[in-house]
């Protein structure tokens, strides 16, 4: 019998209601298609963190090279108390032996690469990961990551499947 590979996940995709409006985004593709080759770590980084649900609607602000989390509405920043989570968090799954991350697009914590940042007057002013992803990056760079869209894409992945099997491989 195999053992499966560890693979974190965006806990809404999973269903759990851990989005800011007490919903999820399930993804039963996702769940279908994967959820036999590997063992899903669902993580919500918002809601461990201890913003809640529900929970004021966020996004990214400031530098696309160094963004802040705050909240749209009443302007509080929140980036240090993801932040703190964060460095924690990430130890926790190098020790765990993830063999690699499946991130819900665009979100502010998870979004790998496709995630808006926005300036002092709202505008667009571009783009990067979110605070979680990025720290999953920096702290395991060779850490398979792949967000929901992409692995609708058949080459993708099969390429996230083989990757994260590798790195499951060579981490154990």
């Amino acid at each position: 019998m195999t053992i499966k590979a560890k693979v974190g996940i965006s806990a809404c995709l999973l269903g759990e209601l851990v989005r800011y409006d007490g919903g999820h985004k399930h993804d039963p593709f996702l769940e279908q298609s994967l959820g036999m080759l590997f063992e899903w770590v669902p993580i919500c980084p918002e809601m461990e963190c201890g913003l809640g649900v529900p929970r004021p609607p966020m996004r990214l602000g400031d530098d696309p090279a160094g963004p802040r989390l705050w909240v749209i509405e009443s302007g509080v920043e929140e980036t240090e108390r993801l932040l703190t989570w964060v460095a924690r968090r990430v130890i926790e799954l190098k020790r765990d032996g993830l063999a690699g991350f499946v991130l819900k697009c665009r979100s502010p914590s998870c979004g790998n690469g496709d995630t808006p940042v926005y300036g002092a007057q709202g505008e667009k002013v571009g783009q990067t990961q979110g605070l979680f992803a990025r720290a999953l990056a920096v702290h395991m760079p060779k850490l398979p990551l792949a967000d929901e869209e992409r692995l609708r894409e058949s080459g993708y992945r099969q390429w996230f499947v083989k990757a994260a099997m590798a790195y499951k491989e060579t981490e154990s």
